[in-house]
């Protein structure tokens, strides 16, 4: 009788619901990324690319660290080490500089389109290294979606020629590093808590900038108090709280799938530049951006399995009757 409880209370309702708060987390991080970005080009106007990664950084070490301490986190386990230095090194540090630094050198299209080359290289990477199964939806759905950021960035790149191969190949870099750092902090969100690999990576992160606290320090002293806020928002909000739940949504479904899931940011930077900077996006944005967000649809989406008495999401692991009762 026991046996069959607690078979009930992890069955498909257990399960579903963990999807669905897994969804939430990823929908919270999405929403927070992608405000980053005209963040980012804000702030961006009186840091450089290594002082504002920095400063970010930093800012959201606090955050973290003072909910680590309240919750009594303490240090992760050695196993998950390996896990949160590469992460924190590609993702938290290399990637941050290389973005920052991208967005001065290329405009937002340009830079929201060659970073949406992550989810691909995750999904590879994923496949490759961690066995995640790439099932026809989430192939058909990334491909949706990477088409719908092509359009994005097509029609939101200003045609100027300002685009500078400097700045290509650094947001190249920055989606590389991404990737990296995906497929790293997975295994490691299997041996400690997701606030653990979020707050450990992002000091990570902070100590491989340190070499440009100096910058930070001077350029501080004179920038106006919007391009200092901007800095700070990106640390609490995009950083702190958007790692750490993608971090809790990438513990319970696969590499792949969660990068699928950032194809919304840039239907979603569409929106927030028309809503807070006044930006009118034309057709063919707006074509881009839906096509974004059906393609996370169907990465997301599940195939129904064929109509039985046994609910579809405990056919892979037949439980009601276990062997030897």
């Amino acid at each position: 009788m026991m046996t069959t409880g607690s078979a009930a209370q992890t069955g498909p309702h257990a399960r579903r619901r963990t999807e669905l708060l897994a969804a939430a987390a990823a929908t919270v991080t999405v929403v927070f990324w992608a405000s980053a970005f005209v963040s980012i080009r804000s702030a961006g106007a009186a840091y450089s690319p290594g002082a504002l990664a920095l400063g970010r950084l930093l800012a959201g070490a606090v955050v973290l660290g003072i909910i680590c301490a309240v919750r009594r986190e303490g240090w992760p386990p050695r196993a998950a080490w390996p896990g949160i230095l590469v992460s924190g090194l590609l993702w938290f540090g290399f990637y941050t500089v290389a973005l920052n630094w991208g967005e001065q050198q290329v405009d937002a299209g340009t830079a929201a389109l060659i970073v949406n080359i992550g989810p691909i290289l995750v999904a590879l990477l994923g496949s490759r290294l961690l066995g995640d199964h790439m099932p026809p939806r989430l192939l058909a759905g990334m491909a949706v979606s990477f088409a719908g950021a092509v359009t994005v960035g097509l029609s939101m790149s200003g045609g100027d020629g300002g685009s500078s191969i400097l700045g290509v190949v650094l947001c190249l870099l920055a989606a590389v590093g991404y990737a990296g750092g995906v497929v790293a902090q997975k295994p490691a969100l299997g041996r400690a808590s997701a606030l653990q690999v979020t707050t450990f990576g992002c000091l990570v992160g902070a100590a491989m900038c340190l070499p440009f606290a100096g910058q930070l320090v001077t350029e501080a002293a004179d920038a106006p108090l919007s391009a200092t806020l901007n800095m700070v928002y990106l640390g609490v909000f995009p950083t702190a709280l958007a790692f750490t739940t993608w971090a809790y949504a990438l513990a319970r479904t696969t590499a792949s799938r969660m990068g699928a899931t950032t194809y919304a940011v840039p239907a979603l930077v569409v929106l927030m530049s028309w809503l807070a900077l006044d930006e009118v996006p034309g057709a063919l944005t707006l074509a881009g951006g839906v096509l974004c967000l059906a393609g996370v649809a169907v990465s997301r989406s599940r195939a129904r399995a064929p109509h039985s008495a046994v609910a579809p999401d405990a056919l892979p692991q037949p439980q009601p009757e276990p062997e030897g009762t």
